[in-house]
């Protein structure tokens, strides 16, 4: 007696799933595209545009990353100021009148 595939079984002990599909690739012998194709000149396109605008948001992103420094810098003097101005007064031992 031949035995039966997994697809064919009588039990059921979850959601049902055609795992012995297959696509139908047709003429696919092991490579995507021949050299000199038109699709290799777009896949060689995109793959640079992909990484010039890599590199170009990384250039973005550290120009932001500075901006930011500075400004969160320019926010917290006053701050350290005021810190410096009050353990200065209270190191001073003199009466808050």
């Amino acid at each position: 007696m031949k035995p039966k595939s997994p697809c064919e079984t009588d039990s059921w002990r979850g959601p049902q799933t055609d795992y012995c599909f297959h696509s139908g690739m047709g003429e696919w012998r092991g490579h995507w595209w021949t050299p000199g194709d038109e699709g290799e000149s777009a896949q060689r396109r995109f793959y640079d545009f992909t990484r010039q605008f890599m590199l170009e948001s990384a250039r973005e992103r550290a120009k932001e990353m500075y901006v930011f420094a500075l400004v969160m810098l320019t926010a917290a003097w006053p701050v350290g100021y005021m810190i410096y101005s009050v353990v200065k007064l209270l190191l001073k031992g003199r009466p808050l009148d």
